[in-house]
C-alpha cells in the first residue's frame, strides 16, 4: 500500500488523528499545490482550483479541514 493510500485511510477513519505534517504530505501526494502562507494559514489549491487554507493546532491537523479536503478529493480532485 502506498503512503498516500495509508494517509487517506487514516484521514477517513479519524480525521482528528492526522498530524499536520502528514496532512501536508497527503495534500501534496494527491496533487494539491502549496501556494503561500499568510500568518499561520497555509494556502493549498486543488488540481481543480479549490482553495483550502489549513493551519495546525499543536502540531495536529484540524479535523474539519481534513474533512473539507476529503469532500473535495471524493468529488473528483484525484490524479
Amino acid at each position: 500500500m502506498r503512503r498516500r493510500d495509508r494517509l487517506l485511510a487514516k484521514a477517513r477513519n479519524n480525521p482528528n488523528s492526522l498530524n499536520f505534517r502528514e496532512f501536508e504530505i497527503l495534500l501534496s501526494r494527491c496533487g494539491w499545490i502549496f501556494d503561500h502562507q499568510t500568518g499561520s494559514h497555509r494556502i493549498w489549491y486543488s488540481p481543480r482550483g479549490y482553495r483550502l487554507p489549513i493551519q495546525s493546532k499543536r502540531a495536529q491537523a484540524k479535523g474539519y479541514q481534513v474533512r473539507e479536503f476529503l469532500i473535495q478529493y471524493d468529488q473528483g480532485d484525484r490524479e
